[in-house]
């Protein structure tokens, strides 16, 4: 079976590295963005696309219509952890697990308990008055009674630390993502298209032993995988740590 070589590569390794996307969430209750059921193939009536609404121009421009979608589509503070997540942070306090390398905005990997994560696109708990920088937490943005939060003492908006498009990943991020990448002798990848870029091109910076592609659907770069399962990415996790005992 897939899932037992998969176990015998991590109790072999001592530097695993994970690199995932939406797709590790989305057994937590999260919608990922371009499978048959992601946030892009909704039916539903908008008055933008979302990468339009996501964008860093839009956000300047109309202020109250991308917190209205970002609240309402981006947010998910109820979502807890699922397989995926907590069996990454058991390889981490084993020692094996070096990093993960996540596109997600959605901390849901520090919330099983992973330390050393490195967020390409930002995070949602991680909030910045645009004039004075001052920080604020989710929950200050989730309850502010405006629709554009304001900070109160100086009146700006309040960002997410979160990258939109137009905007550039930060480089001390990118960095440390190749340096992790590049120094793992199994690299897993996980709920990903592969197709958002310059976060997808890290993984050719794999110069290991084994790369694991755990997706539902088929990527362009399935026949580059030393191993494909495309069982859904949180059951396949709780099987490898019951078989490992974690």
């Amino acid at each position: 079976m897939k899932e037992n070589t998969l176990a015998e590569w991590i109790q072999e390794s001592q530097n695993i590295v994970f690199f995932g996307g939406a797709g590790t969430s989305t057994e937590s209750g999260i919608p990922d963005f371009r499978s048959a059921a992601g946030l892009y193939q909704s039916e539903e009536k908008l008055p933008y696309s979302p990468e339009v609404m996501l964008s860093r121009s839009f956000f300047v421009k109309h202020p109250e219509v991308f917190f209205d979608f970002y609240r309402g589509k981006m947010l998910h503070p109820e979502a807890k952890p699922n397989g995926c997540h907590h069996f990454l942070a058991s390889l981490e306090k084993q020692g094996r697990l070096k990093a993960v390398v996540t596109q997600n905005i959605d901390g849901l990997h520090q919330a099983a308990g992973s330390v050393n994560v490195l967020e390409l696109h930002g995070s949602v708990h991680r909030n910045y008055c645009m004039e004075c920088g001052r920080f604020y937490s989710l929950d200050e943005v989730m309850s502010s009674s405006e629709v554009v939060p304001k900070c109160p003492v100086d009146g700006g908006i309040i960002k997410p630390d979160v990258v939109l498009y137009e905007e550039e990943l930060k480089h001390d991020t990118i960095i440390q993502s190749i340096q992790a990448i590049s120094q793992a002798d199994l690299l897993l990848i996980g709920g990903t298209s592969l197709t958002v870029h310059p976060a997808a091109g890290l993984i050719t910076y794999f110069r290991g032993k084994h790369t694991v592609l755990l997706n539902t659907d088929p990527t362009s770069y399935d026949h580059k995988a030393d191993l494909l399962l495309t069982e859904p990415i949180g059951r396949v996790m709780e099987n490898l740590a019951h078989q490992l005992g974690l």
